[in-house]
């Protein structure tokens, strides 16, 4: 999947929300699955994916209480996902948020999200929870589902 890295820009570094390491687990729709388990496998081949300890902690909950993943499978799971690069808050990094949430009238945790996406040095990020193609503050969003 070279040619959707490729939207990440030069150096193929992204962001991934945590609805793409859901679908990694979530075999009801197929194709997301699919392109979901081929982002992770690539990223984490290239070195350049990158999450946030929000997305890790976010896919436990998801993968446990709605996928009703066994909660072992999911500490193995997050383990794994613990390869891309981690972007770890600050409390800087949560004032920034705020701001940003307060600004641009995102979600708080969309606010994080898109803050560590920027600290990251990402300028791609990966999600299908905010407008496909459009620009914040520097970092296109990229829906890899459509």
């Amino acid at each position: 999947m070279a040619s959707r890295l490729t939207t990440a820009g030069r150096s193929g570094r992204a962001f991934l929300d945590t609805n793409i390491l859901v679908y990694s687990d979530d075999p009801r729709d197929s194709s997301k699955h699919l392109r979901a388990v081929n982002l992770i496998r690539d990223h984490l081949k290239m070195q350049t994916g990158v999450v946030s300890l929000q997305v890790l902690q976010e896919y436990f909950v998801i993968a446990t209480a709605k996928l009703k993943l066994d909660r072992a499978l999911a500490r193995q799971r997050v383990e794994i996902f613990a390869r891309l690069n981690v972007a770890e808050p600050t409390v800087n990094d949560v004032l920034a948020a705020i701001d940003f949430h307060r600004l641009h009238r995102l979600s708080f945790w969309d606010s994080l999200i898109l803050r560590m996406t920027k600290q990251a040095g990402c300028r791609v990020l990966l999600t299908e929870d905010l407008q496909h193609g459009q620009l914040i503050d520097g970092i296109r969003i990229v829906n890899p589902f459509i």
